[in-house]
C-alpha cells in the first residue's frame, strides 16, 4: 500500500460454539458497517473501487490455524485483501455451556480488527 487514506476498527465475538472465524467476521463488519468512504473513488487508480488496498488486520486470542482466510476475505466487497493476525483479543466465559449452539466449552471468543484502506 502506497497510501494509507482509512483505518477502521472494530471488535467481534463468538459466544456460543468457539468459532473463531465468526468471531473475526464480526469484527470486520463491525469495523466497515458504521463507514463510509465517499471521495475514495476520486483518489483511486481508474477510479476503481477495485484498485483499493486492504489489509485486515486481526487480534485472536486462540485458534490461529482454524482462521478461514477465504471467509475473512469474503467479507471485503471491495479491493485486494491483505490479512495480518496477531494475538490478542480474549477469551472470556459466556457463563452457560450449551450444547445445541455447538459449544465445546464455556468460553466466548472476542477478536479485534484493524482495516487499513488505501491504495
Amino acid at each position: 500500500m502506497d497510501q494509507l487514506m482509512f483505518i477502521q476498527t472494530g471488535m467481534g465475538t463468538d459466544v456460543h460454539g468457539q468459532n473463531i472465524t465468526k468471531a473475526a467476521v464480526r469484527a470486520i463488519k463491525n469495523a466497515i458497517h458504521t463507514n463510509s468512504m465517499p471521495g475514495i473513488r476520486s483518489v483511486l487508480p481508474n477510479q476503481s473501487l477495485d484498485q483499493m488496498k486492504i489489509k485486515v488486520k486481526l487480534a485472536l486470542p486462540c485458534d490461529f490455524d482454524q482462521l478461514d482466510h477465504n471467509e475473512i476475505k469474503k467479507a471485503i466487497p471491495y479491493g485486494e485483501v491483505s490479512i495480518e493476525v496477531m494475538e490478542g483479543g480474549m477469551l472470556t466465559s459466556s457463563g452457560i455451556l450449551l450444547e445445541d449452539k455447538d459449544d465445546k466449552n464455556d468460553l466466548m471468543y472476542i477478536v479485534n480488527a484493524a482495516v487499513e484502506v488505501g491504495y
